[in-house]
């Protein structure tokens, strides 16, 4: 009975001290404790994505110039918008009524009128009718030229609002993150340089 009782007595304790020495170690730590990291739980709200805004916004800019700026809450670069294709709409106008001067006169002068602006007083034409023809041709380029350049800034403009309207709901918080670290390693006494990709669910 006492051998039985001393028995147990022996495996209990010595169940106790594997118990209490079960520490646990890391094969490549070397007696180094393993450093705990905590990580607090934080409630992140997240705003539904509209997959229509930007479709949205490049159809508001394309019935009204800037309207899809306003749309996209980018109310800075409604004057910019306005700004641009307005110069490029009185350049259209102003070379688009020089155009019709010279052409007038000319025509005038086809006809056998000899009254028109670029005639002057004397027996001899100011401009002559060559002169009249060239001037035709450069503001009809001009005029050419200044009404691409505004198709360009409308459609650069319905650009601006669409990009602008992707960006706006581009995911850029700290659940989605890459940053690079760096690190001393105590085990090889060097120091690691890396990239960390965070994503958290």
């Amino acid at each position: 009975m006492l051998n039985r009782h001393l028995y147990t007595f022996v495996l209990c304790l010595f169940s106790v001290c594997l118990l209490f020495s079960q520490k646990e170690k890391d094969s490549t730590s070397l007696g180094i404790d393993k450093e705990i990291v905590q990580i607090n739980q934080s409630v992140i709200e997240k705003k539904p994505i509209d997959p229509l805004r930007p479709s949205k916004a490049a159809f508001y800019s394309a019935v009204l110039p800037g309207l899809g700026q306003a749309y996209n809450k980018r109310y800075w670069k409604i004057p910019i918008v306005w700004g641009a294709i307005g110069t490029g709409v009185y350049f259209y106008i102003r070379n688009d009524n020089q155009f019709d001067r010279f052409r007038d006169a000319y025509k005038r002068r086809l006809a056998g009128f000899t009254d028109d602006e670029f005639y002057g007083d004397g027996l001899t034409p100011q401009i002559s009718d060559d002169g009249l023809i060239r001037a035709q041709q450069q503001f009809r380029r001009n005029k050419e030229v200044a009404l691409l350049v505004t198709i360009g800034l409308y459609a650069l403009n319905i650009i601006d609002a669409n990009v602008d309207a992707h960006l706006l709901q581009f995911n850029v918080d700290e659940n989605l993150s890459l940053r690079p670290h760096y690190k001393f390693n105590q085990l090889e006494n060097t120091t690691d340089l890396g990239l960390t990709l965070n994503f958290n669910f």
